[in-house]
């Protein structure tokens, strides 16, 4: 390490300025459409952590260009980030985020607060702007559990690397308009784990009823969204047996009611 370069990204950026996604030009115009596009990422807090999940289909137009994308990463230990936009530079700002987590702890003999995490994203984001602008966006979702705070938190962004923290829940993508208009009337702070992960898929079924660039459970294909779920014990993946069990029993109560459960008018 050498002066002024408190973090990876600055030392890569000095070393090898070509590894770092934003430093790679691209033609004048607009590339949105030449390469695959991720959807909608919807997160949830609830009283014991908070829970994010993505559908997983990726689109190029208006073409279905891969059905089984991960979209939902684990950042550390304590938190998670989901990604829309651009595929391909949206998973490599996430290996970026990742290693810079991983390197402050290594340097620092600690891990980064929650605050710091969501600001250094906010950076990465930031960097992207350029690209951005030629139709190369990536609009994350980062949640996590902040141990200080005692709570779970989620952030949002825009790109420019515009940092908002959010309430309850949120959704980003595409299909998050949908996503979110079903986690008004779905959400309730007394949920527990399994049950804000109910609400979500609910909203990523919603979504993807209403938005042809979101993808629904595909039963014949068995692939369900990625779910993460982040407590004061740390973070993990629920199991594709477990979220394919929530999945079809909400498929099954859709049979009855196509447009999913009411809510109470007062």
């Amino acid at each position: 390490m050498t002066p002024g370069t408190s973090s990876f990204a600055d030392f890569l950026g000095l070393q090898a300025p070509d590894l770092l996604p934003s430093r790679r030009a691209v033609p004048a115009g607009d590339a949105g459409d030449l390469a695959p596009h991720g959807t909608t990422i919807v997160a949830a807090t609830f009283a014991g952590g908070v829970v994010m999940a993505g559908d997983r289909r990726a689109t190029m137009g208006n073409i279905i260009a891969q059905r089984d994308i991960q979209k939902v990463f684990p950042a550390d230990e304590f938190s998670v980030v989901g990604i829309a936009g651009t595929a391909g530079l949206a998973v490599e700002m996430v290996r970026l985020f990742q290693t810079e987590l991983e390197h402050y702890e290594k340097i620092e003999g600690t891990t980064l607060s929650m605050d710091g995490k969501a600001n250094r994203l906010a950076a990465l984001i930031r960097a992207n702007l350029g690209l951005a602008m030629q139709g190369l966006a990536v609009v994350p979702l980062f949640a996590g559990y902040d141990l200080a705070a005692d709570q779970g938190r989620i952030f949002s962004y825009d790109v420019t690397g515009g940092r908002y923290e959010e309430t309850a829940f949120h959704s980003v993508g595409s299909g998050s308009l949908f996503a979110r208009g079903s986690l008004k009337k779905l959400y309730r702070e007394d949920l527990d784990a399994e049950g804000a992960v109910t609400a979500v898929i609910q909203a990523l079924y919603d979504a993807a009823d209403d938005d042809s660039a979101t993808g629904g459970p595909d039963i014949t294909r068995r692939i369900f969204p990625v779910v993460h779920v982040i407590t004061p014990d740390g973070g993990s993946r629920m199991p594709d047996e477990q979220v394919s069990a929530i999945a079809d029993r909400m498929l099954a109560s859709r049979m009855q009611r196509p447009d999913g459960p009411a809510a109470p008018l007062t």
